[in-house]
């Protein structure tokens, strides 16, 4: 069966894959050769997940999948939330850190969450799946793996950031795993 993922992001299509596994055919935007920007502006993760499967599945007729992910920060009363990937700059992850980490510098309170979205959308309309990993954020970058907020992002349990962890263990605890495993559930009833 083959899932259109609706992402240029070769890291999120190779996460993805990874985690699916060999059973499912992954393919995104660039393996179609769509290059439309997709404007997400709703006003939650579930919304910009159905924005980002809807119009890939009426562009190609593919089963696809929106994702919506992001870190949010009670401190900071939810943000960088949905706009986690512009926050001090689009996709500029350094400048979204360093805003992260300057906003955050006085405050005790480290806990935040990561949360992904994904919206199945297909014939049968939209299913959504939630996945959320919890834990602290650190008071500088750390580690060269991963992406996004991974560097200043510490895992309940855990004494390292995502970026300093091998693939194979953020995957296995990642937001995004909590998710695909939901939606894996639900392929397979």
């Amino acid at each position: 069966m083959e899932i259109l993922i609706a992402t240029h992001n070769l890291h999120k299509k190779e996460e993805i894959a990874q985690i699916l596994g060999t059973k499912y055919k992954i393919t995104s935007l660039t393996d179609y050769n769509i290059h439309d920007e997709i404007v997400e502006d709703g006003d939650s993760f579930h919304a910009n997940a159905l924005i980002k499967a809807k119009f890939c599945f009426e562009k190609t007729g593919k089963p696809s999948l929106g994702d919506d992910s992001g870190l949010v920060v009670p401190a900071l009363d939810g943000r960088p939330g949905i706009f986690s990937a512009r926050y001090a700059g689009n996709h500029d992850f350094d400048k979204n850190i360093a805003k992260v980490l300057e906003e955050m510098q006085d405050n005790d309170n480290r806990e935040a969450y990561f949360i992904t979205v994904l919206c199945l959308y297909n014939e049968n309309g939209a299913e959504y799946f939630e996945g959320r990993v919890y834990g602290n954020l650190s008071r500088e970058k750390s580690g060269k793996k991963g992406f996004g907020y991974d560097p200043i992002f510490i895992p309940k349990g855990y004494e390292i950031s995502f970026a300093d962890m091998p693939s194979e263990e953020k995957n296995a605890i990642s937001h995004r795993k909590n998710a695909l495993d939901k939606f894996l559930e639900f392929l397979e009833k």
